[in-house]
């Protein structure tokens, strides 16, 4: 039912969910849903996690925002420590990750600046999601959402994902580029998993052009991939990396990190957020971190993703419409050979919560405190799910 009062950008909603805990969700009438989608990859520590529900009960009941003009233990905190497991340098908090990536534009815009040029370019990839802000829509690879909002910033180059050759005809074409933005797994693109070295060979690349290596961890940090950030499985470093969703695992929270001369682009006065890295978002993201490594979840996910892939792999291996199951740790997609969105609806009624993404490619992103149980039962339900529908529409 619509609510008039809501702007009618989120379409109709038919399921009303009231309460939450490990990894179940329930809706106002008591039933029960197994969460394999986290709030879009937000909830990697399952619904209230107790971790951290007491850090933010201890920090409501002590201080709940006070502005960047004033110093912030937790943000300071939080920053040594994502600076510290990630290798870089330093940290920006935003509210979302469309903020976080915003940032990450402006930095390159800042070197751009720098160096002279009237227009500075970055290399942005087709079927990107990077966020619904104005300049994050426009790196986005998806025209549908771009439509009605023009006119559009300048200083996007648009290529392949996945496509070194490409990327390299156009360092050839333009002398004013300034960096790369790309995701390491495409999300919402309907979890494209480029080559194994794509991340190196863009690594490679920019180091050659002088370019910053923008990686967009929005979805795939946070422990999701099996690694704490994506690029970890390629032994590399980014100059700037973004991530939000799993790091408040509920409370808004994005962050942009730098190394290097990325790290020192900003300076007092250029770029800022008034709820940024506020006490309240930046205990929760401590919080977070902590149980990650407390609770050796970041391994779990990587077990668990190859577990549910191979399951998967198995059981739809005789179904003719699966063009192709792909995914590293909990990130998985399987790509149907045609549009599959009723598989949402027919999944609640077995219920289990689950996504289609790019208009035929089944997402699942569940938590990462997921029991091996749980596991077998989303692997063996999406596949009933998928080969019945195929008979369904043959």
């Amino acid at each position: 039912m619509a609510i008039p009062a809501l702007m009618q950008n989120y379409g109709t909603r038919t399921l009303t969910l009231v309460r939450g805990e490990g990894n179940y969700v329930w809706d106002d009438a008591g039933r029960r849903y197994l969460d394999a989608i986290s709030g879009i990859a937000v909830c990697g520590l399952g619904h209230c996690h107790p971790a951290v529900t007491e850090a933010l009960q201890d920090q409501a009941h002590t201080l709940l925002h006070v502005s960047n003009l004033y110093n912030i233990p937790a943000q300071e905190q939080l920053a040594e420590k994502l600076a510290a497991l990630s290798d870089m340098d330093n940290v920006f908090f935003s509210n979302s990750g469309a903020e976080a990536n915003e940032a990450a534009i402006k930095l390159a815009r800042r070197l751009g600046n720098e160096r002279g040029l009237a227009v500075p370019r970055i290399v942005v990839m087709e079927g990107a999601f990077h966020g619904r802000t104005l300049a994050t829509l426009t790196a986005t690879g998806n025209e549908k959402i771009q439509q009605g909002f023009a006119p559009l910033p300048e200083g996007f180059l648009r290529v392949p994902y996945d496509d070194i050759a490409a990327i390299e005809k156009l360092a050839a074409q333009h002398n004013d580029i300034v960096a790369v933005l790309v995701e390491p797994v495409q999300g919402e693109g309907g979890i494209r998993v480029p080559a194994p070295d794509y991340l190196n060979k863009l690594r490679d690349l920019c180091d050659r052009q002088d370019w910053l290596l923008m990686l967009d961890e929005i979805q795939s940090a946070n422990g999701r991939s099996g690694k704490l950030f994506a690029y970890q499985h390629n032994g590399i470093l980014p100059d700037v990396v973004t991530t939000a969703k799993g790091l408040g695992n509920g409370v808004p929270i994005g962050a942009c990190l730098a190394r290097g001369k990325a790290a020192q682009l900003f300076t007092a006065g250029s770029h800022g957020s008034t709820f940024g890295g506020n006490p309240l978002a930046c205990r929760a993201g401590l919080a977070v971190l902590d149980t990650l490594e407390k609770e050796w979840l970041i391994e779990r996910a990587a077990k668990l993703g190859e577990q549910l892939l191979q399951q998967l792999r198995e059981q739809l291996a005789d179904c003719a419409a699966v063009r192709e199951i792909r995914g590293l740790g909990l990130l998985i997609g399987i790509e149907l050979d045609r549009p599959c969105a009723e598989l949402v609806e027919q999944a609640r009624t077995c219920d289990l919560l689950i996504n289609v993404t790019a208009g035929n490619v089944v997402r699942l992103l569940p938590p990462l405190t997921l029991s091996d149980a749980e596991c077998r039962q989303i692997g063996a339900t999406v596949s009933t799910l998928i080969e019945n529908f195929a008979r369904q529409v043959a």
